[in-house]
């Protein structure tokens, strides 16, 4: 591959993003591809600095400040991370971007999707992924998941897995955050796949893998 290529996996809270990501990238790298696994807010030392105050179950946060910080640990993870890998023809699967910002803060907080998606372009320099893979779960069912994982790890784990401070939010934004997922998924057949979760983690893996195939041989990779 001369140029890299760019996939995204979105979901809301408990859709199991962290664990399909690690398992398709080990699928990846078993076929002997060059794959940077990524996550957003993230993948640097400045990135994940920002993550901390953002997702730290203690923060009290504005909107408008919430959303700024998220383009500002964008753009740094562009520059430092996701594009010199795609330059390198490295196959970049990151956890979360744009359409996260677009779903949370333009859907579930109610900015002005408009301006965020122009911010969007701003920190990322028009940079899209080439496939996204939407992970599908009841927002009940989702939370239970997410809730139970952190009861299950201790205080400084909780507080640098992330999440917390959303999870807490109220059901009803959880449901805008999905409907407004679902809604990005119907305005671009081509770059989303939905993946709903029905039968577990395997099956969902199983999905996934055939997806990320047909895309990969279309664009002529060998896997």
């Amino acid at each position: 591959m001369r140029r890299g290529l760019f996939i995204t996996l979105e979901g809301p809270e408990g859709s199991g993003k962290s664990t399909q990501t690690r398992l398709l990238c080990d699928f990846l790298r078993r076929k002997g591809l060059h794959v940077v696994h990524t996550r957003e807010p993230g993948g640097t030392s400045i990135a994940e600095a920002v993550r901390r105050i953002l997702l730290h179950p203690s923060s009290r946060i504005a909107p408008m400040t919430e959303l700024l910080l998220y383009e500002a640990a964008r753009a740094q993870h562009i520059a430092e991370i996701i594009r010199p890998a795609l330059c390198h023809g490295a196959v970049v699967v990151c956890e979360r971007f744009t359409d996260a910002t677009e779903a949370y803060q333009g859907w579930g907080r109610g900015l002005d999707r408009e301006e965020i998606r122009a911010l969007n372009r701003i920190a990322t320099g028009d940079l899209r992924p080439q496939l996204t893979l939407l992970l599908d779960v009841p927002v009940r069912e989702g939370l239970a998941r997410a809730r139970s994982l952190d009861k299950e790890l201790s205080v400084r784990a909780r507080r640098t897995r992330g999440g917390d401070r959303l999870e807490r939010e109220s059901l009803a934004f959880h449901r805008r955050v999905q409907k407004g997922y679902r809604s990005l998924a119907r305005k671009e057949p081509k770059r989303f796949r939905l993946i709903r979760w029905e039968d577990g983690i395997e099956n969902v893996h199983a999905r996934l893998i055939r997806e990320v195939v047909s895309f990969l041989k279309k664009r002529g990779v060998r896997v």
